[in-house]
């Protein structure tokens, strides 16, 4: 009776812990999405009624495509911004995927001289900033006229270059692929290339879906080095730099309801993606996640 009793009291006391589990985790989800509800509400708000500017309530008093339509018209570059955007974080996400799973590969099949201290250098490497050769890398890419002008196969180049020390998380997955695959196929005569691109890509897609993700969204919502590069030439910008333009002109208030309709746009493609491919995203990170 006494073992009844006890179970039952352990039942409840579970439930109240999820319950309160769960009403922390939904107040928390609110909190985390009411800016993003704020920003596209105000996305809709009329410019023309309403002014652009901010105002002290959440709900429009008139819904409109004003805003949107602004953004599409002769008058805007955002269609040009936007292009931009697209073209530089699909270039880097196919290049850096590419040079990726190439280096983990390498590190993770090959035993060569120097592997280890390599694999050191990388990680040591890979603790300090990227903005600390910020200065280096525009002087360098000045000289061949990648920038201003040229500031988008710069971008491009910029984000491809060096990225195979990323390896970690993919050769950290290329680990948990049996050797075995790899040693019957040599003894039928196949080549580490034919292993790497017949064998183990076939069996990769989780974390070459990860790898381009991550390498998509970087340049995608990169702003600091972006700026830095295509700086006094608009038709260089992508969005980031461009919707922070407009917020730091002296019309700010005329292109609030523009920037948060520019932001929602810019929103829209990466949260489908990571809608679409939530589900190799996580198998990546935890396929990934294994000592190496």
């Amino acid at each position: 009776m006494a073992n009844v009793k006890e179970k039952k009291l352990h039942k409840q006391h579970t439930k109240l812990k999820n319950g309160i589990s769960y009403v922390v985790l939904i107040l928390l989800s609110l909190i985390w999405l009411c800016p993003f509800v704020m920003i596209v509400l105000q996305s809709f708000r009329s410019y023309k009624t309403e002014l652009g500017g901010m105002v002290d309530y959440l709900i429009p008093k008139q819904f409109s495509l004003d805003s949107y339509a602004y953004l599409f018209s002769p008058d805007c570059k955002f269609f040009k911004w936007y292009l931009n955007t697209f073209i530089i974080a699909f270039f880097v996400a196919i290049g850096q995927t590419c040079m990726v799973l190439m280096v983990s590969f390498a590190l993770s099949r090959s035993r060569f001289k120097g592997r280890d201290l390599w694999m050191r250098i990388c990680l040591i490497l890979g603790m300090f900033p990227g903005f600390l050769t910020m200065i280096c890398l525009y002087f360098l890419l000045k000289n061949f006229g990648l920038t201003q002008a040229g500031a988008v196969p710069g971008l491009i180049l910029v984000g491809i270059a060096s990225s195979g020390m990323g390896y970690y998380v993919c050769k950290g997955f290329f680990d948990t692929i049996p050797m075995t695959l790899d040693e019957a196929a040599r003894i039928d005569g196949a080549s580490r290339a034919r292993i790497f691109f017949t064998m183990i890509v076939p069996l990769s897609k989780p974390i070459i879906i990860y790898t381009a993700l991550t390498a998509f969204m970087a340049p995608w919502c990169d702003y600091i080095f972006a700026s830095y590069i295509s700086f006094g030439y608009t038709d260089s910008y992508n969005v980031a730099v461009a919707l922070y333009n407009w917020v730091y002109t002296a019309d700010y208030q005329g292109f609030f309801t523009r920037f948060c309709a520019g932001g929602v746009l810019v929103a829209v493609p990466v949260t489908v993606l990571f809608m679409a491919l939530q589900k190799y995203y996580v198998e990546g990170v935890t396929g990934g996640a294994v000592k190496g």
